[in-house]
C-alpha cells in the first residue's frame, strides 16, 4: 500500500494505454472528465521517450505489469483506517454474521466481499493532489459508511454479550432438587383410584407397637404424610398435614410427631426433621418411618444392567435411599436427643416385574425424580430387565422377590429432665467390678 508522501514517478515501459490499465486488478476507468494535467517542475529531470502518468509509481524491483494493491488515501476520503484492500488471508471467522464487526474491532486489514473500491485512473497527465474518486466510487463509499456504522453496533452488541457472559452468577450444582414435587403429587393422586396400603399398614402397626412401649401419654399428636386420609383413620386424634417443603405445624404445639413413609421423597430431609423438632414441646417424641437403601435393590440392579446392555448408559429410575448409619446421623444434625435408628426388612414376591411395577404405581411410589427420563421407555428395555431379574433373583417356583427395607428413627426434643451423658473419664467405679467379670488386660 502506498502512502501520501510517496513520489509520483513514470512508467518504465512508457505509453501505457487505457485498455492495458483497465486490465489491471483493482483499477477501474474514471467515468468523469479527466482532471487537469499536472504541471512539471524545471528541476525534475525527464528522460526522452517517457511521459508522466497519474497514479503511484511502481516500486523498485517490480515490473510495469505487476500492479500492486490500491487503497483509498486517508487524506482524501478518511476511510483508509477501515476500508483497506489487502492481499492477505482473512482471519478465522468465529461467528459468520459478526465477522465485519470483529475485523473492525481488531483493526485487521482484510478484504470485505463485494466492497473493493478504488479511485479512477486515466492515462492522461494529472496532479496527484487533485485525483478524486469516480461517481460510482462515491456511491459505494456512502454504502460502506452504513456498513461501518452497522459494524460499530455489532461491536457494542458483542461487548455486551462478553460482559454478561463473564458476570453470569455461578449456580451451585446442589440447587437442583432431587424430587419433582408436581410429579410426586400427580402419582399420589393417581394411586388413590385403587390404592395398595400394605406397606403403610405395616408402618402404622410398628409405630403403634413402639408407642405402647413408651411410658408416657401423648395428648397432642401430629402426623406428617403424603396420604393424610389413611393416617387420619389410624390416628383419629392426631393432626394430619402434608409433607411439603414447609410443614404446617405450629412451634412447640405437639408432644408427638409422626413422619410416616414420606421422608425419603424430601428434597431437604434434615430441614424436615428440624421443623418436626421445633413443632415439639420440650421432651416431646418424634417417630419417623421411611424406606432404606436396600429397598428394591433387585429392581434397581436389573434395570441398570438392561439399560447398560441396550443403551450403553444409565438413567435415574429408582430413587436413591439412605443407609441406616447415615439416617441415624440425621437425627443428631437436627438436634434430637437420645437418637435411635432400627430397621425392619420386608420380603415380598410377585409373579413378574410387571406386577411389581404395577403395584408400585398403586402405592404412589413410581418414579418422580427431577432427572427421570421424560420419553417413553422402549418395551425391549423392560423385557431385558425382566430376564435379568428372573435369572439373578428368581425363585424356584418362577416368582421374583422384592425387598422393602423400612427404617424407624426415634428422637426426643431436648429437655433438662432427660438423662445427660457424663464427662469422659469421670467414672467412679470399674465396669468389671459392676458386672462381676474378670478383667483381662490387652497386650501392648
Amino acid at each position: 500500500m502506498f502512502g501520501t508522501d510517496q513520489q509520483i514517478g513514470t512508467d518504465r515501459q512508457g505509453g501505457l494505454t487505457r485498455q492495458r490499465l483497465c486490465q489491471k486488478r483493482g483499477l477501474v476507468e474514471a467515468s468523469l472528465e479527466h482532471p487537469q494535467p499536472m504541471q512539471g517542475h524545471r528541476c525534475n529531470e525527464r528522460v526522452a521517450g517517457q511521459q508522466r502518468l497519474c497514479g503511484p509509481r511502481h516500486p523498485d524491483g517490480c515490473g510495469a505489469h505487476d500492479v500492486m494493491t490500491v487503497a483509498m488515501l486517508e487524506r482524501q476520503h478518511k476511510f483508509a483506517a477501515v476500508f483497506v484492500v489487502h492481499k492477505r488471508r482473512s482471519p478465522p471467522r468465529p461467528w459468520a454474521r459478526h465477522t465485519p464487526a470483529l475485523v473492525a474491532m481488531l483493526c485487521i486489514p482484510t478484504v470485505f466481499a463485494g466492497k473493493r473500491h478504488t479511485a479512477g485512473v486515466t492515462d492522461q497527465p494529472c496532479n496527484e493532489g487533485r485525483v478524486s474518486p469516480t461517481r460510482t466510487a462515491k456511491a459505494k463509499i456512502a454504502f460502506d459508511m452504513a456498513t461501518a456504522q452497522s459494524a460499530a453496533r455489532r461491536i457494542d452488541h458483542l461487548k455486551c454479550r462478553l460482559k454478561s457472559r463473564h458476570t453470569r452468577p455461578i449456580v451451585p450444582a446442589m440447587t437442583q432438587t432431587l424430587t419433582d414435587r408436581s410429579a410426586l403429587i400427580r402419582n399420589r393422586r393417581r394411586a388413590l383410584r385403587a390404592p395398595v396400603w400394605f406397606l403403610h399398614e405395616t408402618a402404622a402397626d410398628e409405630i403403634e407397637d413402639r408407642l405402647s412401649l413408651v411410658k408416657k401419654s401423648f395428648t397432642s399428636p401430629a402426623v406428617v404424610s403424603g396420604f393424610p386420609e389413611f393416617w387420619q383413620n389410624r390416628f383419629p386424634e392426631a393432626l394430619c398435614v402434608g409433607d411439603g417443603d414447609t410443614l404446617a405445624l405450629a412451634p412447640e404445639a405437639h408432644d408427638l410427631v409422626i413422619h410416616a413413609l414420606c421422608l425419603h421423597w424430601a428434597n431437604d430431609p434434615v430441614g424436615q426433621l428440624i421443623q418436626a423438632r421445633r413443632a415439639l414441646k420440650p421432651d416431646g417424641l418424634m417417630l419417623t418411618a421411611l424406606f432404606g437403601g436396600e429397598t428394591l435393590h433387585e429392581l434397581r440392579t436389573a434395570l441398570a444392567q438392561a439399560e447398560s446392555d441396550l443403551l450403553g448408559g444409565l438413567s435415574p429410575r429408582v430413587l436413591p435411599m439412605g443407609e441406616i448409619r447415615d439416617l441415624g446421623a440425621l437425627l443428631q444434625r437436627a438436634g434430637f436427643a437420645l437418637p435411635v435408628a432400627d430397621t425392619l426388612p420386608l420380603k415380598t414376591s410377585y409373579a413378574s416385574p410387571a406386577h411389581l411395577m404395577r403395584e408400585l404405581r398403586a402405592m404412589g411410589e413410581s418414579n418422580a425424580m427431577t432427572n427421570r427420563p421424560r420419553r417413553a421407555t422402549r418395551r425391549a428395555l423392560f423385557d431385558r430387565a425382566a430376564e435379568i431379574y428372573a435369572h439373578e433373583f428368581g425363585d424356584a417356583d418362577g416368582r421374583i422377590p422384592a425387598t422393602f427395607e423400612m427404617i424407624f428413627l426415634t428422637g426426643w426434643s431436648p429437655d433438662v429432665s432427660q438423662p445427660q451423658p457424663l464427662r469422659p473419664g469421670s467414672a467412679s467405679a470399674r465396669l468389671a467390678d459392676v458386672l462381676g467379670a474378670k478383667e483381662t488386660p490387652l497386650k501392648d
